[in-house]
């Protein structure tokens, strides 16, 4: 039996020496990857400093206000402003800003502004009670006993800042020199002209002269419907204005009018009243002849 194992086991190994197993192949072949760039630092800017001043001072609209600031282009900024309130009061303000953050300071310098007291206000009448509030004894009890925590407080020292106030000087008020109005030399002038159409009865002149000074005389005519003319002599100056004289000459006219006497269109026809016919004679009626009642004879 020992025997037959081994010989089984020899024939597997020899199969197993034949056969050779299949190389590995991946599905997909691996990505390469680049080295990252080296590492560019920001460029560097060279410091810009800067520094500024203004105020204005507008006493229309009540308008003052002034500000400076400096920078040594390190991000370090120093500066102050102030501003009029409408109190009378200046509010000034210190600043500096670094790459730590913002600081700023506050004061107000106190004006002849109005101020007014604010309105006394009489206290509240003491609340009293309609009955008496039931006495109640505290429950007593011991207060626990505890250490206050020993601590030492910060010590903080106030920044130091130098103010100074900007020296604001108006600039003198300067008036512009009056400048007269430019002389011009007079310039005198005349003309006249007419017109008449007799298709359109458009028949009308005028003329005017002018020295130059403001003196203007003229004259002009116009022929009205009526066949009157029409004529205006005008003047004109600084002193008595404008002044007109108008004239109608001439005309039509009216013919005489005597209203007709009144003709009837004809004549009422003259007729006499018919006599009265009666339609029928009346009938005659003869009285009947008398004749006695019958007496009988005994």
């Amino acid at each position: 039996m020992a025997a037959k194992f081994i010989i089984l086991a020899a024939c597997v190994a020899t199969a197993l020496a034949q056969y050779s197993a299949p190389a590995y192949k991946p599905a997909y072949s691996a990505p390469a990857y680049s080295a990252p760039k080296a590492y560019a630092p920001e460029p560097t800017y060279a410091p810009k400093p800067y520094s500024f001043e203004y105020s204005v001072n507008d006493p229309h609209t009540y308008d003052v206000h002034s500000q400076s600031e400096h920078s040594d282009g390190y991000g370090n900024v120093k500066g102050t402003y102030s501003l009029l309130e409408a109190d009378g009061s200046t509010r000034v303000v210190d600043y500096t800003a670094d790459s730590y953050g913002f600081n700023a300071e506050v004061k107000k310098i106190e004006g002849h502004g109005y101020s007014a007291s604010a309105p006394a206000y009489k206290s509240a009448p003491a609340y009293k009670p309609a009955y008496s509030a039931p006495a109640y004894s505290a429950p007593a009890y011991s207060a626990p006993a505890y250490s206050a925590p020993a601590y030492s407080a910060p010590a903080y020292a106030a920044p130091a800042h130098s103010y100074a106030a900007p020296a604001y000087k108006p600039a003198p008020y300067k008036p512009s020199a009056y400048a007269p109005e430019p002389a011009y030399a007079p310039t005198p002038y005349n003309f006249e002209y007419s017109v008449n159409d007799p298709h359109t009865y458009d028949v009308h002149s005028q003329s005017e002269y002018s020295d130059g000074n403001g003196y203007v005389k003229g004259s002009y005519s116009l022929l009205e419907a009526d066949g009157s003319t029409r004529t205006v002599e005008y003047t004109a100056d600084d002193y008595n204005g404008f002044n007109a004289v108008v004239k109608n000459e001439g005309g039509y006219k009216a013919p005489a009018y005597a209203a007709p006497a009144y003709k009837p269109a004809y004549a009422a026809p003259a007729y006499s009243a018919p006599a009265y016919k009666p339609a029928y004679a009346a009938p005659a009626y003869s009285a009947p002849a008398y004749k006695p009642a019958y007496k009988p004879a005994y």
